[in-house]
Parts: C-alpha cells; sequence; structure tokens
C-alpha cells in the first residue's frame, strides 16, 4: 500500500519559514518523481515544485528564490524548504510521487498570517 505523509504545515507569519516533509512508503522512491502542489480556498491546485529521479527540478514563477525542494533517498523523504513566506502561499500542501502510477498525501495545511 502506498502512503506519502506530510507532518511539518501550521501557521506562521509573514516573513517566516517553514520546512515541510513527505515520508514514502509502498514505492520504488528513487525512481519517483517528487513533487509538492498546493491548493488555495477557491483555487485549482498548482504545482509548487518537483524533483525528478536525475535531480532536475522546476519551481513555480511564485516561489522560485524563496522554496527549495530536496529529496533524500536513503529516507525515501522529500522536503520543501519555505522560507519569506507571504500570506499569498496559504494552502493546503500536497506531496506527489509520479513514475507510471501517480500518487497523492493527504495535504497538510500551511497558513501564513500578515
Amino acid at each position: 500500500q502506498v502512503q506519502l505523509v506530510e507532518p511539518g504545515g501550521g501557521l506562521v507569519q509573514a516573513g517566516g519559514s517553514l520546512r515541510l516533509s513527505c515520508a514514502a512508503s509502498g514505492i520504488i522512491f528513487s525512481i519517483n518523481t517528487m513533487g509538492w502542489y498546493r491548493q488555495a480556498p477557491e483555487k485549482q491546485r498548482e504545482l509548487v515544485a518537483r524533483i525528478t529521479s536525475g535531480g532536475k527540478i522546476t519551481y513555480a514563477d511564485s516561489v522560485k528564490g524563496r522554496f527549495t525542494i530536496s529529496r533524500d533517498n536513503a529516507k525515501n523523504t522529500v522536503y520543501l524548504q519555505m522560507n519569506s513566506l507571504k500570506p499569498d502561499d496559504t494552502a493546503v500542501y500536497y506531496c506527489n510521487a509520479h513514475h507510471d502510477e501517480r500518487y497523492w498525501g493527504k495535504g497538510t495545511l500551511v497558513t501564513v498570517s500578515s
């Protein structure tokens, strides 16, 4: 059974930092592209960042220079370091694993207060 578990959300003031993690099980982690998506109220889910099995990274324009995605294949974990947070970053953040199939975590709420 595939599980993507995402602790690490919470409430933070604007300008602050938060680190999300996603621990995966039930998949061959190292061959999967791992990503973080987010969905704000009344908005569509959007890509935040993703990292391929080969280490190629893509960021949404809105987070470039502020967020950093990384992965630790030995720990089957992907991270999202979020700095200089803005109220517009408030959303539910979802971990995603993609190889032949796509899997989603349950999401973790990040709230940035102004």
